[in-house]
């Protein structure tokens, strides 16, 4: 059962105090997610603050300069501070803000906590430097940070209340945090090639002569990159068609914060494709009045609408 906006458990001033940490982690270091979240209500949006902040804590020990063995010690040590979250053994005097946070945002919505012992799992899986043969293989890998996420954060968004279909909400979320994390991988294709990480499979870059890697600002000789590029952002697409089928099963302002954030995504995407090479070049974003305007198409519910009718026409 979803718990409503009246049933979430009483805000201490410690509890407070620790939703306001972790609201500031997530507005200085979460660039696109932060746009989304301003659009949901105060608890909702805290809740959500308290699972970027741990999830961001997982990542940075991933993608720090720590020895591979310190990286191991301290993930299975963040992964310790969540069994006791999970058994509420983490009080409000508890000298962790983002344990508090979470402990508390996990009584007042039903988070799938396990969600975050598969965040730790994908990046135990960065650490041991895996690679990828094919898209099944790194479709366990981005479930892992990524759709695990989208099924997390359901829990907090919950569905409508007799919303169609909504067993297949969580499967949806998932197939959305897919679609992101694959934008991702198109966005950071040479950061990660210079951290020595390759996410892309191997099938892929073998079928456009990209095995080579990318490790300079131009692709590789004799390679067809633009076809690479367009390849992968298909497949983006439609996880991104199949995982908005999530948003007409939510309410107005979490179908907002959904459609903002990946609609950011979407428009990256869109730019990859009208420039592949430019992802060797550098960081492709987005400018902040750009994001602004699709948060607001978000909570127009513009995007929700759409797919509730191409929905309907499917259905007919």
């Amino acid at each position: 059962m979803i718990r409503t906006v009246e049933s979430v458990p009483h805000v201490s001033a410690p509890v407070l105090a620790a939703y306001g940490y972790c609201e500031a982690v997530t507005g200085q270091q979460a660039r696109n997610f932060a746009y989304g979240i301003r659009l949901l209500p105060t608890p909702k949006r805290r809740a959500m603050s308290a699972l970027y902040a741990f999830s961001r804590r997982v990542d940075d020990i991933g993608d720090g300069d720590l020895p591979g063995e310190v990286k191991v010690a301290r993930l299975e040590d963040t992964r310790g501070l969540l069994t006791g979250i999970r058994a509420g053994e983490v009080e409000e005097d508890h000298t962790d803000p983002v344990a508090v946070a979470l402990a508390h945002a996990a009584r007042a919505f039903p988070i799938p906590l396990g969600g975050l012992d598969e965040l730790i799992d994908g990046v135990q899986m960065d650490v041991r430097g895996e690679t990828y043969e094919t898209w099944d293989d790194l479709k366990v890998y981005c479930r892992c940070v990524a759709g695990a996420i989208g099924r997390l954060s359901l829990g907090v968004f919950g569905t409508e209340p007799g919303a169609r279909g909504a067993e297949r909400a969580p499967e949806y979320a998932d197939t959305l945090g897919l679609a992101l994390q694959l934008t991702n991988i198109l966005r950071d294709v040479r950061e990660d090639a210079q951290g020595g990480r390759t996410y892309l499979p191997a099938d892929d870059l073998a079928k456009f002569g990209c095995s080579a890697g990318f490790d300079g600002p131009t692709p590789p000789r004799s390679s067809d990159f633009a076809g690479l590029v367009h390849f992968e952002v298909r497949r983006a697409r439609a996880l991104f068609a199949e995982g908005y089928r999530l948003l007409p099963m939510l309410d107005r302002r979490s179908g907002a914060c959904v459609a903002a954030m990946a609609g950011i995504y979407r428009r990256l995407l869109d730019r990859i494709e009208r420039d592949p090479e430019a992802v060797l070049r550098g960081r492709v974003s987005l400018p902040g009045r750009e994001k602004a305007y699709v948060a607001v198409r978000g909570l127009s519910g513009l995007d929700t609408r759409h797919v509730s009718r191409r929905t309907v026409r499917r259905r007919a």
